[in-house]
This record gives structure tokens, sequence and C-alpha cells, in this order.
């Protein structure tokens, strides 16, 4: 009887953590992987980030699998220009992009060689030391890099190959009301609002990434356990994310 009472609690505990888990998940904090470049300089292949699902308000995408339990958002919040987003590209809604907010709605959005203009302003763009880290085929490479400062004073880091790339050209748009348009900080090499992702609804937000809080690099092997202390980025744990 006591061996059966201890099974049932053990059940018990497992159950109540994977609750509290799933609750945790969908309403305050969810762990993200970086798997691509195009947040460079900001973001590497290798991080690990908590997204806070509570900052824009709560849609199906804040659900595990997106799970339909109602339309549209509750408690919705506009992101400020300059936040680093996650959300569900509408033209797949199974993955998760992380780019920047670069456009509010209403707000005229227009690229020219290279320089972003917003409602008919030229952004600040200061440059300072290139930008150089060796790429998976151990060849270094280079990239123009600046800091970029927002209409409202926020500022970041960004890169470019050069300001001739296709993308550096970008006929003027109104993002559309309940839209956002966003850049990756990797500008020339980014899948992002101009491209085929597009503007983003207010609804595809997941939530807004705050922290790392862990980092490595691809120079080790998981099966070759005295290497992790050196793949691991330590400068970059908890740092916050601007």
């Amino acid at each position: 009887m006591e061996q059966e009472d201890s099974i049932l609690d053990t059940i018990k505990t497992v159950v109540y953590a994977i609750v509290v888990a799933i609750l945790i998940r969908t309403f305050l904090f969810e762990p993200f992987k970086i798997p691509s470049a195009s947040m460079y300089p900001t973001l590497y292949v290798g991080d690990y980030l908590f997204v806070s699902k509570y900052t824009y308000g709560y849609s199906k995408h804040s659900f595990p699998m997106s799970l339909p339990l109602f339309n549209g958002k509750v408690w919705e919040s506009t992101p400020e220009r300059g936040d680093v987003v996650v959300f569900k590209p509408t033209k797949d809604e199974k993955i998760d992009y992380i780019k920047r907010v670069i456009g509010l709605p209403g707000d005229k959005i227009k690229l020219v060689e290279g320089r972003l203009f917003i409602n008919g302003k030229i952004v600040e763009r200061n440059q300072i030391e290139d930008y150089v880290y060796r790429d998976s085929r151990g060849n270094l490479v280079r990239y123009k890099q600046y800091i970029e400062t927002t209409p409202e004073g926020r500022s970041h880091k960004i890169m470019e190959v050069s300001d001739k790339e296709l993308v550096d050209n970008y006929a003027e748009i109104t993002v559309p009301q309940g839209m956002l348009f966003v850049m990756g900080d990797n500008r020339d090499n980014s899948e992002d609002s101009r491209k085929s992702v597009g503007n983003v609804p207010l609804e595809n937000l997941v939530g807004r990434a705050r922290v790392l809080f862990f980092s490595h690099n691809d120079e080790g092997a998981w099966y070759k356990p005295w290497t992790w202390p050196k793949i691991i980025r330590w400068n970059r744990l908890f740092s916050t994310i601007e």
C-alpha cells in the first residue's frame, strides 16, 4: 500500500511540474535558440535567450503549437521601435523568426543605398570598427559595422556587406494598421519585411527577446566534455538584449 502511495505521489509531482512548466512557457517566459546569422552583431548563432510572453499580450501563438483556442489578441500592446521580437511569419506559422522592429503602424519606411528613412527622415548611422568573424569554413569574414539610432534615441549595432546590395534599396511603403515592419541587424543577410516575410501582424508576435542565458560556438563537440568550457561564450551569459 505504501509503495502504491509513493508511486502515485511521484506521478502527481511529475504532472504538477509539467503543468507549471507549461504555464510559465505560455504566460511568462519561453526559451529560444538563435539558428541563423540574420541578427549579427546583436545575436549570434548558438545564443539561447528568454522571451517574455506577456509584453505584447496573448494570442494563439502564445500556446504550444499555436493552439487555436481563440482569435485575435488579448491585453494587446504595440512594441516600441527598436525592440527585438520573436514572431510567426504569415508565410509559415509553424516556425519562429527573430528580428528588430523598425516600422510601427502608419510609419513610412524606405531604404536608399543602405540608408534607412522613417517618415521621410534619414536615420542616424555612425560607422565604427569593422565586424570580423570566422565562418563555418574557417574563413575570416569582414563586415562594415555601424551604430544606428532610432528617432526615439535608441541605439543598436548593425552590419553591412556594402550599401550596394539588392536589399539596400526599398521603395517607400506605409506600414498598415495592425502590422509591423521588421529587419535583421545583419542588414544584407536577413530574410525580413523587405523580402518574403512582409509586414508582421501584431497578432503573430510571440514576445520580446529579453536576456541571454547561454551561448556557445561550434568549436567543440558534445561527446568531448573537456572542450565544453572553451566553447562557452562566457562574456555573453546573462546579458540583456538591446
